[in-house]
């Protein structure tokens, strides 16, 4: 596994290759960590196991031109992503402070990611490198695609491709539009020209070559009328579907921002081929005197199983980026993983997770195939064509445990709670609590007001309090002492000092302060966002009561968290 060579971060290291020139080459805002769950490294060896020679620049100092430089021009493109975390999360606190580390960088250094690295790195790289086709990808530049509302600046945004004077914007997951796009400028064509790759994003002076598009509201309009924002997020978010989405237009300025339908999630077997790839999963060796990387540190031994989520909350940017359709890989290649893992000279026996954005939705198929005009799986209650292979999930995480050199198997991805509950997780409910949680399984709650938490699209009250008596009393019959990190948002719209009471007065009566309590911060295109953004509830039109002033935020997180800085870390079940 150590021997796998890292791609080139310079020309010393292309020399090494004996490469003379790249044809694509990355620009990220994270350090360069070859590991799968880095997306740099996933697409970068996905591109190079279908024979293009790639290359990563890796935080380049916005300020300096001779950083961009280093690889010199690529023959096909360049990439460019803030990294897997939107970096305005990265820089900035939900009170707007600045953050004093950076998970994604060295050593946890702070400072070494401009403000929107997608536009600042983009804008650079037009200018030293005018004619090279330029894409923008990665959470930041899906969650910007069309106009949105930007709560850093309090203000109403045209989509980030043209903040960024990029060619084409690529939007979820990017393997398709991102190979398909780099065999085509290989054979020759124009990026100008390329109209129809799905999952992108393009801008054009005409639409006229589209069958049958969805026409929002102008960038002007939702600009100067909050029910026209309103109007077009929700034409916006019936097209997200890859099998009955249709062309969305948007005009922005004197052009037509223009969203292809998405791009088809992969089959299992190509999620095998690419989770199959050559990682070293580990950080660039520049890095060591750092002290690595900490954000690799926390996956390091970890197993992506599946992409995708069922749900739709609200709040949440799974659903815009990764997709409501739920791809998993095969047994085989999740347990060819482990082998490798275990395999490895610094493998101390623990793998520390196995999952993805929900780590119970391993397995999941839709029994009409997604045929629906559904756009959230699980609510207002889970949908009875949902199912979920729990013997799959047992079989697979069985088959882990068993693994020569495999003393533990730790699931530290989140999961849902209102799945737990269903009489076929029993099984999967009980094993999960004797073998694979790690002193405490996270859950998102996110609140106790039914009036919030349906806003939030997310499980009644009644659920979580059954899920609190279920998971006690397992682990009483199982003889274990386990807790809960338990997710709380203060401050969502509609919650008010009445609702922020509520989850206050709960909290006090489990005898605990929550380990994770979040401010709620506005997501770009989120439904939250726009809640946020218009004081309008965009399903129904009426009005909603939203904590803006920094103040008002304090005060509720306050009311929750109490005068401590820091909480305390666990629930006691008491």
């Amino acid at each position: 596994m150590n021997k796998i060579k890292l791609l080139p971060t310079n020309k010393e290291e292309l020399k090494e290759r004996g490469w003379d020139a790249l044809d694509v080459i990355f620009v990220t805002a994270d350090a360069y960590c070859d590991h799968p769950s880095f997306g740099v490294a996933l697409l970068s060896r996905f591109l190079e196991a279908k024979g293009y020679r790639v290359g990563i620049l890796a935080q380049p100092d916005w300020r300096k031109r001779d950083d961009f430089l280093k690889l010199g021009q690529p023959r096909l493109f360049f990439g460019v992503t803030a990294g897997n975390l939107d970096s305005m999360l990265n820089i900035y606190t939900s009170s707007l402070n600045f953050r004093k580390h950076d998970k994604y960088s060295p050593g946890g250094l702070a400072d070494l990611r401009p403000k929107l690295p997608t536009i600042v790195y983009a804008n650079r790289l037009r200018e030293i490198f005018p004619k090279t086709p330029l894409l923008i990808g990665g959470i930041e530049a899906s969650l910007r695609r069309l106009s949105y509302y930007d709560f850093w600046s309090d203000k109403v945004r045209r989509s980030i491709l043209f903040d960024a004077k990029a060619d084409i914007l690529i939007y979820g997951m990017g393997e398709r539009p991102l190979f398909e796009i780099a065999a085509r400028l290989a054979q020759g064509e124009p990026v100008g020209g390329i109209n129809d790759v799905r999952g992108t994003v393009i801008s054009r002076s005409s639409f006229s070559f589209l069958e049958n598009p969805v026409v929002l509201p102008s960038f002007g309009e939702v600009v100067s009328d909050k029910h026209k924002f309103i109007r077009a997020f929700n034409l916006y978010t019936h097209e997200l579907d890859p099998w009955t989405a249709r062309p969305v237009v948007q005009k922005t300025d004197t052009r037509f921002c223009i969203q292809l339908p998405p791009a088809e999630p992969l089959s299992e077997k190509e999620m095998d081929e690419l989770y199959d790839l050559p990682f070293s999963r580990q950080c660039h060796p520049s890095y060591d005197k750092f002290g690595g990387v900490p954000a690799l540190k926390t996956v390091e031994t970890s197993i992506t199983s599946h992409r995708g989520c069922a749900g739709s909350c609200s709040f949440c940017s799974l659903s815009l980026h990764q997709g409501r359709r739920v791809t998993s890989r095969s047994m085989a290649s999740i347990a060819s993983e482990a082998k490798n893992l275990a395999a490895g000279k610094d493998f101390k026996g623990v793998i520390s997770d196995v999952g993805g954005p929900t780590a119970n939705m391993y397995a999941v198929r839709c029994l009409i195939d997604y045929k629906c005009a559904k756009e959230d799986c699980l609510w207002p209650e889970v949908c009875r064509n949902f199912e979920i292979d729990y013997d799959r999930q047992i079989q697979m995480l069985g088959s882990l445990r068993s693994l020569e050199g495999v003393k533990r198997v730790n699931i530290q991805s989140g999961v849902r709670y209102d799945l737990l509950l269903l009489p076929k997780a029993q099984k999967y409910f009980k094993m999960l609590c004797q073998y694979h949680v790690s002193g405490q399984l996270k859950i998102a709650p996110e609140h106790v007001s039914d009036k919030v938490l349906h806003l939030m699209h997310k499980p009644p009250f009644k659920l979580y309090e059954k899920f609190l008596q279920a998971y006690k009393a397992l682990n009483k019959e199982l003889g274990k002492d386990q807790f809960l990190a338990q997710y709380f948002i203060t401050a969502h719209p509609g919650c008010g000092l009445d609702e922020a009471k509520l989850l206050a007065a709960f909290t006090k009566k489990l005898g605990y302060v929550p380990e994770q309590l979040q401010d709620f911060i506005p997501l770009p295109m989120t439904r939250s966002s726009v809640m946020y953004h218009t004081g309008l509830d965009p399903e129904t039109g009426k009005p909603l009561t939203v904590a803006k002033k920094g103040s008002e935020r304090a005060l509720q997180r306050k009311m929750v968290q109490g005068p401590k800085k820091k909480p305390r870390a666990l629930n006691p079940l008491t």
